[in-house]
């Protein structure tokens, strides 16, 4: 039970900052806001940094980290896209951005409480991608 929850909470945090660092590079080119474009690259490479020690801790157990599923990327590049195009503008990549750090929290909370058995390491590191999530959502409302 200890590697299943601990394989099954990293993958599923794995999963998430994928979905993040996608969903930043969807928007980044649309940010007028130096500063706003500053936190969001900053925010990505902080996430691609969670992501190599996510990959690295998967290898350790023996598992392969997996892509979200096409399901995923399309809606989230769908909605993105049809967001931006009705309304461009910082306001709206700070919904956008606040809405996918919300699900990305909310997602990686019950993943967390599911897996109970998980390792220290890897509830350690899902906490640090929480208030990772929290903080840049926290961030987003001054483009509200």
């Amino acid at each position: 039970m200890y590697q299943k929850d601990t394989c099954d909470l990293l993958k599923e945090c794995n999963t998430g900052i994928k979905m993040a660092v996608d969903a930043i590079d969807d928007v980044l080119p649309n940010v007028q806001s130096t500063k706003l474009k500053d936190t969001l690259t900053a925010c990505k490479k902080e996430h691609e940094s969670f992501g190599n020690e996510t990959h690295e801790l998967l290898l350790k157990n023996h598992q392969k980290d997996e892509e979200p599923s096409m399901m995923a990327k399309g809606m989230s590049w769908m909605k993105t896209n049809l967001k931006m195009s009705v309304n461009p503008g910082d306001d709206t990549i700070a919904n956008l951005i606040s809405t996918g750090c919300d699900m990305g929290v909310r997602t990686l909370y019950k993943t967390l409480n599911d897996c109970t058995n998980a390792s220290q390491e890897a509830k350690s590191l899902v906490k640090k991608v929480i208030a990772s999530e929290e903080a840049l959502s926290a961030d987003m409302r001054a483009y509200l």
